[in-house]
């Protein structure tokens, strides 16, 4: 149950608040292996809402699991992509190519790995999900560059304005600082 919600909840803020159409969404889920079984019920829901089986890639667990240690609480996830191009959409997700671009994800953490490998099911099961802030804005502004949305370009600029270099050519660098930057208020915020 609560991946039905997890996900719809998920899917409708991206359909229907924000409005980015269904044709340029595919989906993620866990393929499962011998410890915890394919996540064919995150698939299901994904189906119900519209997402076609084309659009929907079966990953493993560098992909689609998540733990944050070797122990510990830990689960399957279902990531979002968006496709990030003005090519035509492929009728196929291949989460390899990268014009496609994740823009949230839902973590289901419904297990536990004890120190000995074994898995078992967690008494009080919960999601962590999230969507990526800068990736969105960019997605809805129509730029295929995180840095050249509205969140980013004021600071890129002064870089530009302070370095007298453009940020064509120099993004990793400018990148870098425009993370330190914005890193740096924050800290000296709280």
């Amino acid at each position: 149950y609560f991946k039905k919600e997890s996900i719809t909840w998920s899917f409708e803020f991206l359909t229907t608040v924000l409005n980015i159409p269904l044709d340029k969404l595919a989906v993620t889920v866990y393929e499962g292996d011998k410890d915890i079984p394919r996540d064919e019920i995150s698939a299901d829901v994904w189906r119900s809402l519209g997402i076609r089986d084309e659009r929907i890639a079966y990953l493993g667990k560098e992909d689609n699991f998540w733990i944050a240690g070797d122990t510990g609480p830990c689960g399957s996830d279902t990531e979002i992509f968006y496709f990030r191009s003005n090519d035509s959409v492929p009728e196929k997700f291949d989460p390899n190519d990268e014009r496609w671009v994740e823009i949230w994800n839902n973590v289901f953490m419904e297990y536990l790995k004890a120190e000995d490998g074994s898995v078992s099911i967690l008494p009080k099961k919960n999601v962590d999900t999230g969507m990526g802030l800068e990736r969105v804005v960019a997605v809805l502004e129509g730029v295929d560059d995180n840095y050249l949305a509205s969140i980013w370009r004021p600071i890129i600029k002064e870089i530009e304005e302070v370095s007298n270099k453009q940020y064509l050519k120099n993004e990793k660098s400018m990148r870098i600082i425009a993370d330190h930057i914005r890193a740096s208020v924050f800290i000296a915020a709280d």
